[in-house]
């Protein structure tokens, strides 16, 4: 198989993703008067009535975009190659990522969780469990299809690494007080983006196959 080097240059995009991201939570509480990271939902930056809305639009722009065509590319890069649990996994992730990036721009928070309005309702009782079950059902899958072959054995570990901020995320936030819960939560927010930049850098290095 023909190595196709422009959709290797998409993987880049998970990076840049990461990078749009990471500088929305870092820059967008400057239009948050009163906004505490340690306390605060990282979700609250966003929300409908959120002060630092707009900024956080405006910064966080290439994140959804380029989170979806970096997944999409691996998509396509990844068929015939590596293993069926692995594609099956990243599909998963892929999907999971659809999800979120249409879901949570449908039904944003209004006034940082208001549980009475229908768009709160679906951004916490519909999208985000159905983000979370693909986030794991993929993850497990990658891990195991990684564990059972030594050449892919890197991809079960970043896995790994995932899934395991995915949990400490929901641990911390049950067992630290209410002061520190902005610190758990983002170990959540964290994993998946920091998996989708993962893939892209392995997308750009080929998964570490050689082309025939």
């Amino acid at each position: 198989m023909k190595d196709n080097t422009l959709i290797k240059k998409f993987g880049l995009l998970g990076v840049v993703a990461l990078l749009s991201y990471t500088a929305a939570v870092i820059f967008a509480p400057l239009d948050y008067p009163g906004y505490d990271w340690m306390s605060q939902a990282v979700s609250d930056l966003s929300a409908e009535n959120s002060p630092s809305r707009a900024l956080w639009n405006t910064i966080a722009a290439p994140y959804n975009k380029c989170t979806l065509v970096c997944l999409m590319s691996v998509c396509l890069y990844v068929q015939g190659r590596l293993t069926k649990p692995l594609r099956a996994g990243i599909c998963l992730f892929t999907i999971m990522s659809w999800i979120s990036g249409i879901g949570y721009a449908m039904f944003p928070l209004s006034e940082s969780g208001n549980p009475d309005k229908f768009q709160d309702i679906m951004h916490t009782y519909v999208v985000t469990p159905l983000v979370v079950m693909l986030s794991i059902a993929s993850l497990v899958t990658i891990i195991v299809g990684g564990c059972k072959n030594k050449q892919y054995r890197f991809m079960a570990a970043g896995a790994g690494i995932a899934l395991g901020m995915m949990f400490l995320g929901p641990i911390g936030m049950a067992a630290l007080p209410k002061a520190y819960f902005g610190i758990a939560e983002r170990f959540s927010v964290f994993a998946a983006t920091g998996f989708t930049c993962f893939l892209g850098i392995c997308l750009f290095k080929g998964f570490g196959e050689k082309d025939n």
